[in-house]
């Protein structure tokens, strides 16, 4: 190789080093940062975001690979999965203590009441689709 080619090579490859770097770096600060600030309810809401959500992969990954003969039972349970997620999505922006400004007259309890409501409403309405 060249030596032109050689060193933007190496420049390259430092560049990339250094990015990398940059992101664990930034991971790290993150992840501290979220263990030390966020109050253990919002944690219990993002391990059920997580959890709905890896549900709704598994769910449509089932689809693509058995195909979708009983297309109404997908259409339930993936329906169930986004709606479920939205609601816990927005029990989680609620009761988070930072938007209590926007929420002036929502207490938490109201808003878990309110999650509990819809989310009954939405596995009535998923589970009378199936038919």
């Amino acid at each position: 190789m060249p030596p032109r080619r050689e060193q933007a090579a190496q420049q390259n490859h430092q560049h990339q080093q250094h990015q990398q770097q940059s992101v664990a770096a930034a991971t790290r600060v993150l992840w501290s940062a979220y263990t030390k600030d966020t109050p253990v309810s919002l944690k219990m809401i993002d391990i059920y975001l997580v959890y709905i959500m890896l549900s709704g992969i598994l769910q449509f990954v089932y689809m693509l690979m058995a195909g979708t003969y009983p297309y109404n039972a997908f259409l339930a349970g993936f329906i169930s999965t986004v709606g479920s997620f939205v609601l816990a999505a927005n029990l989680r922006i609620q009761t988070n203590s930072y938007n209590s400004s926007t929420f002036k007259t929502i207490s938490p309890e109201r808003a878990f009441a309110e999650f509990c409501v819809a989310s009954l409403l939405l596995h009535f309405f998923s589970v009378n689709f199936l038919g």
